[in-house]
């Protein structure tokens, strides 16, 4: 079973810059796509970006399409998400999470991932 850890999260004023990380344990990324959510008080969690397992392939949302990057370290054990002119309404929980059945090659919905991160706060103050 594998199992997900992020990190990197963090406060960070307007306009700034995070990367968040993502590793694994227990078995190996490589070939799950991989996605990152995020979740504000009071909200339910959304779609952020995700990766065909490859990188080849990625999806963003439109609220961060062009500020934010995901991409698949070297030995595609740890996944990464570049989070560039930040807003205060980036603010919130974010969560990677792996989609192992595969059926899917670049998911974009909660309920296509079936294993999920512990989450990390990201906090944008104005």
């Amino acid at each position: 079973q594998v199992q997900l850890v992020e990190s990197g999260g963090g406060l960070v004023q307007a306009g700034g810059s995070l990367r968040l990380s993502c590793a694994a344990s227990g078995r190996t990324l490589t070939s799950y796509p991989m996605g990152w959510f995020r979740q504000a008080p009071g909200k339910e969690r959304e779609f952020v970006a995700a990766s065909s397992w490859s990188g080849v392939s990625t999806s963003y949302a439109d609220s961060v399409k062009g500020r934010f990057t995901i991409t698949r370290g070297n030995a595609k054990n740890t996944v990464y998400l570049q989070m560039s002119s930040l807003k205060p309404e980036d603010t919130a929980i974010y969560y990677c999470a792996a989609h192992t059945s595969r059926i899917v090659i670049v998911p974009t919905r909660v309920n296509e991932y079936d294993v999920w991160g512990q989450g990390t706060q990201v906090t944008v103050s104005s």
